[in-house]
């Protein structure tokens, strides 16, 4: 496909699937317009760069669709002066939409390979805003760190606590919760030090955290 074709694939994305999936932050949508999503796709599936799909990356994780990515971004809420945690690194195109949108942006992945290859193609770019990191994070990050937005980029069968505990006053917390075929983006606001509003945002299905609890399941 030539940069030509990629440039229309994209616009089309944007027109066809983004906006339509209630996608109207301008923000947003120039973001997603300006970072070259093709070269965050894995060669093989670059041809998918563009779909409505869900791409699949090393050890069965995925690169979201773009239209979940777009309404994620959106419901964030992000501003300029915000620190974002990022848990899921994946292919490393949403920690790029991330960066140009925030502050900083500390990007977290348990798998060092795709840590590496997302950290080779940030600095491509020259994103200097984003930190990356190779662990565990399912029980939080730098616990003793607060951030205005932490996303979780897979799912989680049952929300843990510890997340929004990082949040600052007036933090956004985005995370998929549930187990297929029942999922459901929520937005959760730290309102003050002991009290969070919960918002209930739109259905979908994605992948679990490696390591994410499953809430045990009684046999009668």
């Amino acid at each position: 496909m030539s940069q030509l074709n990629f440039e229309q694939a994209r616009f089309n994305m944007v027109q066809q699937q983004i906006r339509p999936w209630e996608v109207l932050d301008q923000q947003v949508l120039d973001q997603i317009s300006e970072v070259p999503r093709e070269e965050f796709v894995p060669t093989v599936y670059r041809n998918l760069a563009f779909a409505d799909t869900n791409i699949p990356l090393v050890h069965q994780q995925v690169m979201m669709s773009p239209k979940l990515e777009g309404r994620l971004l959106q419901s964030a809420m992000l501003q300029q002066t915000d620190r974002v945690l990022e848990i899921g690194t994946g292919s490393g195109y949403l920690t790029a939409l991330l960066s140009k949108c925030v502050n900083h942006v500390e990007t977290v992945d348990i798998f060092e390979d795709l840590v590496k290859e997302a950290e080779s193609k940030l600095n491509a770019f020259q994103i200097k805003n984003a930190t990356l990191n190779t662990g565990d994070a399912i029980n939080g990050w730098k616990t003793d760190i607060h951030y205005d937005v932490i996303i979780l980029t897979g799912s989680m069968p049952v929300l843990q606590p510890h997340f929004q505990q990082q949040l600052t006053v007036n933090g956004r917390l985005l995370a998929i919760v549930g187990e297929d075929p029942i999922m459901e983006a929520q937005l959760i606001t730290r309102l003050s030090e002991y009290e969070f509003l919960q918002d209930s945002l739109f259905e979908t299905t994605i992948p679990s955290l490696v390591g994410a609890p499953i809430p045990s399941k009684f046999m009668l």
